[in-house]
């Protein structure tokens, strides 16, 4: 998955992203709302972190500017902020969870998936689908009975496709959801990821199609 970050705060943010990198999913950090801004009008996210109290105004603001302009990635407020209205007050604006600060950041794992799983219709994270048994918060797969270890993009990279069976994405668009901003990603960079996906599901009826001029596709087999 890929999030964005938008914190002020250097030690709380590193640690963050640390802690997310760690589980393989891809972080954009924003400090100020400007640069929040500048990363959604160009980037497409699964998940926003997003800081209330930041140095050029209120992540509210931004939240509901964002809202009103159609974005309906999934938000979660991370607020110093305690009272109940104050909470309220950031869910009824569009978010769709809050975080008091402190807090532990496995509890933040957690809601980060179970805001995933309400906005995709699903109370369950495992897949099931081809001779594949998949599940990317454990980051482990089976191919007909058989575990197979993953690298953390090849990991993203399945998750990525079967969260959107028979879309086409282009290669750019593959690089732009598994690296950061940060990154500078050559289009065999994304062949190599594809092709090394292709042969952990070689024993099973999923395909990842090459679609001319186009990009990649992943279609079951029937």
């Amino acid at each position: 998955m890929k999030f964005l970050l938008v914190e002020d705060n250097p030690d709380l943010a590193q640690a963050v992203v640390s802690r997310l990198r760690l589980d393989g999913h891809v972080i954009d950090h924003a400090e100020k709302l400007d640069d929040a801004s500048a990363f959604v009008a160009t980037g497409e996210y699964d998940l926003i972190l997003l800081d209330i109290m930041l140095p050029d105004g209120d992540g509210r603001d931004f939240l509901k500017q964002q809202r009103a302009r159609g974005l309906d990635t999934p938000v979660i407020v991370l607020t110093a902020r305690s009272q109940v209205s104050d909470r309220v007050g950031s869910l009824d604006l569009g978010a769709d969870d809050y975080l008091t600060k402190p807090f532990d950041h496995a509890e933040l794992e957690a809601r980060c998936r179970a805001v995933l799983r309400r906005r995709s219709g699903s109370s369950k994270t495992r897949v099931e689908l081809g001779g594949i048994v998949f599940d990317p918060v454990a980051g482990s797969l089976s191919v007909r009975g058989t575990p197979v270890t993953l690298r953390n993009r090849e990991l993203r990279l399945l998750e990525l496709f079967l969260n959107a069976r028979g879309q086409v994405f282009s290669k750019q668009k593959l690089a732009d959801r598994l690296f950061s901003y940060e990154n500078d990603v050559s289009e065999n960079a994304i062949e190599v990821y594809v092709g090394r996906l292709r042969k952990h599901l070689e024993h099973s009826d999923l395909t990842i199609t090459t679609m001319r001029g186009l990009g990649y596709r992943l279609d079951q087999n029937e």
